[in-house]
């Protein structure tokens, strides 16, 4: 099968297309890094030409809703419109668990991501849409996000998350299969409280930044409830465990960490 990877550099999808190739499907890597802009369209006809299945699993770099927004509405517009000439039979999109929730609640990033949704269900093409939770090498990310001073406050929130490679596991599976026309949820197999984790994975690096609950904290910009972060009864449960990915070399975000540098 021959498969378009949208955001193929990255970190899901650099293992995705890892797993594909494996499989023995013909991967075309498609991002700004091989000559491919989906939000300008260049490159788009070129790596979609042949295509049966297109998977996005590009990202914004941008938190605000406006620039979430702009950028997730016209990639997603010009995947879906230069998929459909391309005759792309199967459009998969990687979201994130409670979108729909939060975009209701709280708005900025996940309204973007709920509007990203929002074109795909509309748009007549055949499409799956896979909601992850939070990554084990997003951990640092949320550290630093929720810094000031060296204090790292949290909310109370409980959260389910699950390693890259497993991400990139279910993608693929979604991937290679038929178009659901629905979204599908996929979480790691353990629950923690965010500061539990993030106290625990800072330690395990050696950092000793204090880390506290603060019921006014905000999760990259955003108010959790509780549960806001948690996927439902009907997921499909990953089955890599944090001490087993931090035991086979687990490692933070690099890509991020070394665009900040």
């Amino acid at each position: 099968m021959r498969i378009a990877v949208i955001g193929g550099t990255g970190l899901i999808g650099t293992r995705l297309v890892a797993r594909l190739a494996a499989e023995g499907h013909d991967v075309v890597v498609a991002s700004r890094a091989t000559g491919v802009n989906s939000y300008t369209g260049e490159g788009l006809d070129e790596a979609l030409a042949g295509a049966e299945t297109l998977v996005d699993v590009s990202n914004s770099d941008y938190l605000d809703e406006a620039a979430a927004n702009e950028f997730f509405y016209g990639s997603t517009l010009n995947l879906l419109t230069y998929g459909a000439a391309a005759g792309v039979r199967h459009h998969v999109a990687l979201s994130v668990v409670g979108t729909d929730r939060l975009a209701r609640t709280e708005g900025g990033y996940f309204a973007a991501k709920a509007a990203q949704e929002r074109l795909i269900r509309q748009s007549g093409r055949a499409y799956s849409i896979v909601h992850a939770t939070q990554f084990f090498e997003f951990i640092a990310n949320i550290a630093d996000a929720g810094t000031n001073r060296n204090v790292v406050r949290l909310s109370r929130a409980v959260f389910q998350p699950m390693a890259a490679d497993d991400v990139a596991a279910a993608v693929a599976a979604t991937a290679t299969g038929v178009p659901v026309n629905r979204v599908v949820e996929f979480a790691g197999p353990e629950q923690f409280r965010l500061e539990e984790l993030v106290r625990r994975h800072l330690r395990e690096r050696s950092d000793l930044r204090d880390v506290r609950v603060d019921p006014l904290a905000r999760y990259f910009g955003t108010d959790l409830d509780e549960d806001e972060l948690l996927p439902g009864p009907d997921a499909t449960i990953a089955p890599t465990r944090y001490a087993d990915w931090l035991a086979a070399g687990g490692r933070p975000n690099v890509e991020l960490e070394e665009r900040r540098a």
